[in-house]
């Protein structure tokens, strides 16, 4: 079905590896296409709780393939434009994603490869992982994943890594927020797994409701507004058949539907 992609199914887990190691995962219009259309199918699928994004080879991903960007440009401005909204719609859907998404980061994550791991909800990265915002030493700018990296990162540390370049090594990421957690490469699967453990312990609607509570409330002023939309959020979801269901498998000492169903994550 795809090209530039693996799907791996095991059991509620998705993982996407990106499969293009010879070229260190780079995208072009055409693994931007495809994790654009696995994504949707992905967040379509009942069956699948939790997604994982990994790289093959060494790198996760050295970002947009500059073969590919220079045939954008070349085309001339209309069919740049279009292949720079291809790509900056590919990395919206994977960041509003309903389902949970971990950036599996084993290596090398460069300017759209930094990008795709800061628009994943967690990033897990290996002690070799290094990124970078590299687009000005090609003469352009990371426009596109800069909302997701800004968000991570905020606005002081992107003024810097956007004009310098400069490569960060997985502990200076984790300072900055860039990844939640860094591990030795050999134990980089297992600490998703604790994590993919972890989620699978959530509703799956209150986990969606969580994400779409952060993108309304994040940089709000507290006001009589932004209490009252707090106020209607929960108590919406109080009533939903998930949290009736939840609240009941605590007070009963068991565990709730959407972990039994999964054999206990």
């Amino acid at each position: 079905m795809f090209m530039a992609l693996e799907i791996e199914l095991n059991g509620p887990v998705a993982t996407i590896w990106m499969n293009r190691p010879d070229l260190h995962n780079a995208f072009d219009e055409t693994l931007i296409a495809e994790l654009t259309a696995a994504c949707v199918a992905l967040d379509d699928d009942a069956d699948v709780r939790v997604v994982v994004l990994a790289g093959r080879g060494k790198s996760f991903s050295a970002g947009a393939d500059l073969n590919w960007m220079k045939r954008a440009a070349d085309n001339g401005l209309d069919d740049n434009l279009n292949d720079a909204r291809a790509l900056a719609g590919m990395l919206r859907t994977l960041a509003e994603m309903k389902k949970p998404t971990i950036a599996r980061v084993q290596g090398t994550a460069l300017g759209g490869g930094m990008g795709l791991a800061a628009a994943c909800d967690i990033t897990v990265a290996s002690t070799k992982a290094v990124f970078a915002t590299s687009e000005v030493r090609f003469g352009i700018i990371p426009s596109a994943i800069s909302p997701y990296v800004l968000r991570a990162i905020g606005a002081r540390q992107a003024t810097r890594f956007f004009q310098t370049a400069e490569r960060i090594d997985a502990h200076h990421a984790r300072q900055i927020g860039l990844v939640h957690d860094t591990v030795e490469p050999e134990k980089l699967d297992a600490r998703v797994e604790e994590i993919v453990s972890a989620l699978l312990q959530g509703g799956p609607v209150a986990q969606n409701a969580a994400k779409d509570l952060i993108r309304a409330v994040d940089g709000q002023m507290i006001n009589d507004t932004l209490v009252e939309e707090t106020a209607r959020r929960i108590a919406h979801l109080r009533a939903t058949p998930e949290a009736r269901e939840g609240i009941a498998a605590f007070l009963e000492k068991r565990e709730p539907k959407w972990v039994s169903a999964f054999g206990g994550g």
